[in-house]
């Protein structure tokens, strides 16, 4: 008996082993086919930060990073990679993971399509494939995941329609697929959805109705702005109570709100309509709405009064009424602005492009302490500036610009410190310009054009040193034009003093503005000659002194204003000849000389070839030009005949003394190429002593080096007797081609002049102390060193390590400008042939100035796109690793479409602020691949993010966020493509510099100038 029971026991044992056994067997088995796909997924993928490098067989896979497995049966159920920069495609194997429910591998850089495989993952929960590049559609056979609650494939290039059985997702919750470019209609079955809470298809192109939407009676947010929707809005989803947000924005949306929506909305929160449709009142029942914190109604075209009762919405701090048609021209219509005193969050209040009358309630001084930005302009308001409106000492945006206000400027507007926009133009303002705005130091436009103010500019306006636009015209004022205005370097768009009682001289500290495109003195009483310092401001696209009384002749310097559109130089005292030089300016679309006294002959090209494009009326001495101008020709032949008698014998004496001194000069200069080293390109320079240079920098002291690369080392030195700061760049003569490398950077600046082209003071070509050769090259000095310290921060010394967007700008328009110069405007034209940021050197306004002109080469005249083979000046190099053309490396000459294609990388590089050649640029990755791939719509996700965090840190140059976004994004936009289309790999879809230029200042306007 015992023995059976002993066997039995012995039996039970085996058997439960073998059951273990077995099951071992089994969960080894099935978890091989997770840890198989895991590492197929990785086969496909770049993994910089080595997240996946525990993705191996030394490690059970349920420990590797990442990964979560199930505790029963050790699958996978989770798939966490997000955020960590991998690159690549996604396995098909994922499919495999058939225990998966979560998958997130958000902002990474993942592209190629969605494998439609996920649709297996029957037991998936939640998908999230946010901010990556997934291109393709939306899986179909997604319908089979029938436990998925979420949905995030946001921040993609989806195309495509949304899945027709999406509505069988009985259990989904959130559906964020925004920014993307999916197309076509909401499908009908999305009404099916009854647990779904959160829906946001925005900035799509999606159209039609939404009428589907209406059933859904669990949403918390729905998002459907930036796309083409059209129709009414739904009643049903005014009846939604659980909503909190809805933002319809930027759509086709027509029609009315519902007179309850506030009541049949508690809970809501942000209610957004704006660019749309939308007719009838304002619903009064908003009131009810207590939780409300935003409301935007803007770009509509609401009508009416304004009635709800602001006063019980204690969390509004978003409040947009303009552009529309409110207002009903009763005495009270403004009252409004009472009840929104007891707001304490407000920030934003914007009910400007109206129809609003009345008095302003002095009451808008008691608004939140908060409040930021006031837009009330373009209305009918009435009344004056209340002094109290010192009290809003957080505001940085106020205009009432275009109303019927009176009385002066408040001298109390001084102490709004942190104001950066002031709009008070077309008002009927009075009294003086208060000298108190001098302390509004962050001003960025202060416009106080077309009203009634008197006495003179104050000076103190010379403080606000960060103004990118001043309007002062069309007013009483008088004196002169202070010189501390003229020193405000950050004036870039517009200067306008226009119809004024002005008078002197224009101070030559004008030369100081660099940067600004449009300067309007007309209509005043300015004298004196135009200074020559004029011609520094080379962006200038506008001028006008017309009406005035300047004197003298047009100075021969202007010629560099290159990018001048307008000139305006009419009645005024001008005499002397019409500079030849005009006809030159290609993109001068008028001139206007009319009513001076001019002389002489009219030139006949450029804008002298159309009539219709210049006006010269009121000259009586001029001649010659067009013949349907119908003045008489400039010289008879019997006057020539007698002209040339006297002339002629004076001429023939000048040519016999001049061969004579010509033959002692060629005579000297010979002797004394015989008594010295010296080049002959060293004619061309003054020539320092190796004593000079080495006393200038303190013998070459290691602690005057600011710069050092093949070619030599850069100094810092003080020169002669006055301390002339120059920057002395002594030749590494050991390097291969260095001597020819000299000769060519002297050959290239020996005859060129460009504000955006570094200038050489001297050279040196000699012998040092020991007997060595040695030979330097004398350069300004730029303060703000190079445009690669800036991006990369490898000079500690620069006090500022970031550069704004318009600095951004406008650096890339100096250096195209200089590039489109030696291209188009030089003869014979030259190829820099190294440009990258450590070549771009930055004064200290930072202007940006070309330098380094060793490689450079000479065009032939008859085909500019080649080289003079017997003029060439290059060493053989052909530029930098990163920049150079790929062509050059298949044996291609240097050309200009070289010089197109390493400025596309340097301007891609200035807005990403990420080398070409980065680690991340690896396996056929490129910065110019990396910017393609995010044109048109993920451009931000590949901006240096210092510009996006400007960008909305300084909100306060537009209406609405949403605005300002995308003035922003379109400017962005434009300088990638301009980066990408200049870099391309083949020469011929390369753009040219000029177009580049144009389209530059285009994105530069985009940004500032279109709007202002």
């Amino acid at each position: 008996m015992l023995n059976s029971i002993s066997i039995f026991r012995c039996l039970a044992t085996i058997s439960l082993g073998l059951l273990i056994h077995s099951h071992q067997s089994f969960c080894a088995d099935t978890n091989e086919t997770d840890r198989l796909a895991l590492l197929a997924i990785k086969s496909q993928l770049q993994d910089p930060l080595g997240v996946t490098s525990s993705w191996n067989n030394s490690m059970n896979l349920c420990q590797w990073t990442g990964v979560t497995c199930g505790q029963r049966h050790q699958r996978v159920t989770r798939l966490d990679l997000g955020n960590q920069s991998i690159r690549g495609t996604l396995s098909p194997y994922v499919g495999n993971l058939s225990f998966l429910r979560y998958i997130n591998i958000a902002s990474n850089g993942f592209n190629g399509e969605i494998p439609h495989q996920i649709g297996r993952l029957i037991s998936l929960e939640r998908l999230i494939l946010s901010n990556n590049s997934f291109s393709g559609a939306i899986p179909a056979n997604l319908s089979s995941c029938s436990n998925l609650i979420e949905l995030s494939a946001d921040s993609n290039n989806l195309v495509g329609e949304i899945p027709a059985d999406i509505g069988s997702l009985f259990k989904l919750e959130r559906l964020s697929i925004f920014q993307n470019h999916i197309t076509g209609q909401l499908p009908a079955s999305i009404g099916n959805l009854s647990s779904l809470r959160v829906i946001d298809v925005r900035e799509n192109r999606l159209w039609g109705r939404i009428d589907s939407l209406g059933q859904l009676k669990s949403l918390t947010l729905l998002s459907v702005a930036f796309n083409q929707f059209s129709g009414m809005i739904p009643p049903s989803i005014f009846n939604i109570s659980s909503l909190e947000v809805i933002s319809l924005s930027e759509n086709r949306f027509t029609g009315s709100l519902p007179v309850d929506t506030g009541v049949n909305l508690p809970s809501l929160r942000e209610l957004r309509t704006n660019a749309n449709n939308f007719t009838g009142f304002i619903p009064v029942s908003l009131s009810n709405a207590s939780s409300l914190e935003m409301i935007e109604f803007s770009k509509n075209q609401f009508s009416g009064g304004v009635s709800v009762d602001f006063s019980r919405l204690k969390n509004l701090y978003w409040l947009n009424l303009g552009i529309n048609n409110l207002g009903t021209g009763a005495a009270n219509e403004l009252d409004f602005i009472n009840l929104l005193t007891n707001c304490s969050k407000l920030e934003r209040l914007y009910f400007n492009r109206n129809r609003f009358e009345g008095e302003l309630p002095h009451s808008v001084a008691n608004l939140s302490s908060t409040i930021k930005q006031i837009a009330m302009g373009r209305n009918r308001i009435s009344g004056t500036i209340p002094p109290e409106i010192r009290n809003l000492a957080s505001l940085n945006w106020l205009t009432i610009d275009t109303n019927q206000l009176t009385g002066t400027i408040p001298p109390e507007i001084g102490e709004l410190t942190n104001l950066q926009q002031l709009d008070l133009d077309r008002n009927f303002l009075q009294g003086s310009i208060p000298s108190s705005l001098g302390n509004l130091t962050l001003l960025t436009y202060l416009k106080l054009g077309l009203n009634n103010l008197e006495g003179n500019i104050p000076s103190s306006l010379g403080n606000c040193t960060n103004l990118l636009g001043l309007n002062i015209s069309h007013n009483k004022l008088i004196g002169t034009l202070p010189r501390q205005i003229l020193r405000i370097t950050t004036l870039s768009l517009y200067l306008e003093l226009g119809n004024n009682l002005l008078n002197g001289s224009l101070p030559p500290e004008v030369g100081n503005l660099k940067n600004l495109m449009r300067l309007d003195l007309s209509g005043n009483k300015f004298s004196g000659e135009i200074p020559a310092t004029l011609s520094a401001c080379a962006n200038l696209e506008y001028l006008n002194i017309s009406g005035n009384a300047f004197s003298g002749s047009i100075p021969l310097l202007l010629d560099s204003l290159q990018s001048i559109k307008e000139l305006d130089f009419s009645s005024n005292n001008l005499n002397g000849q019409i500079p030849e030089y005009l006809e030159n300016l290609s993109f001068l679309e008028f001139l206007n000389l009319s009513y001076n006294h001019f002389e002489g002959e009219v030139p006949m090209k450029g804008v002298f070839n159309n009539k219709t494009r210049f006006s010269i009326a009121g000259n009586g001495k001029l001649c010659g030009g067009l013949d349907e101008l119908r003045l008489p020709s400039c010289q008879s032949k019997g006057s020539l005949t007698t002209l040339l008698k006297v002339v002629i014998p004076v001429i023939v004496s000048c040519l016999i003394l001049s061969v004579g001194f010509t033959l002692i000069y060629v005579w000297r200069r010979r002797s004394a190429r015989k008594a010295s080293n010296t080049l002959p390109i060293e004619q061309q320079f003054l020539v320092d002593s190796y004593a000079e240079l080495s006393k200038a920098t303190d013998n070459f002291s290691s602690a005057n080096k600011i710069g050092e690369g093949g070619s030599g080392i850069v100094y810092k030195g003080f020169l002669g007797e006055n301390g002339t700061e120059v920057a002395v760049k002594v030749i590494n003569l050991k390097q291969k081609g260095a001597s020819k490398s000299f000769v060519a950077e002297c050959k290239a600046l020996r005859n060129i002049r460009h504000r955006n082209l570094i200038k050489i003071i001297t050279i040196c070509s000699g012998r040092d102390f020991k007997g060595a050769d040695f030979k330097a090259i004398v350069y300004e000095y730029m303060q703000n060193g190079s445009l690669e310290e800036w991006l990369h921060h490898s000079n500690d010394q620069l006090e500022v390590c970031s550069l704004s967007v318009i600095q951004r700008l406008n650096i890339a328009i100096d250096v195209a400008s200089a590039i489109e110069y030696l291209h188009h405007y030089c003869e014979p034209s030259i190829v820099h042939g190294d440009l990258k940021p450590s070549n771009v050197l930055l004064d200290q306004d930072l202007v940006a100035h070309v330098s380094d002109f060793g490689l450079a080469k000479f065009l032939s005249n008859h085909n500019p796109d080649t080289i003079v083979e017997t003029r060439s000046i290059s060493i053989g190099i052909k530029g930098t690793v990163g920049y150079v053309a790929p062509e050059y490396g298949m044996g291609r000459e240097a050309s200009m479409k070289g010089d197109v294609y390493s400025f596309g990388i340097l301007l891609l590089e200035l807005f990403t602020r990420k080398r070409p050649t980065d680690a991340m640029f690896n396996e056929g990755l490129t910065l110019h691949d990396l910017a393609e791939n995010s044109l048109p719509e993920k451009v931000t996700q590949i901006v240096d993010p210092s510009l996006l965090l400007e960008v909305m840190a300084n909100n306060s140059w537009s209406t609405t966020w949403g605005d300002g976004r995308a003035r922003a994004e379109d400017c962005f936009r434009t300088v990638i493509r301009v980066g990408v289309h200049c870099s391309m790999e083949s020469p011929t879809e390369r753009m040219e510099m000029r177009d580049a230029v144009a389209k530059l200042c285009h994105a530069r306007e985009t940004f500032l100038g279109r709007w202002f």
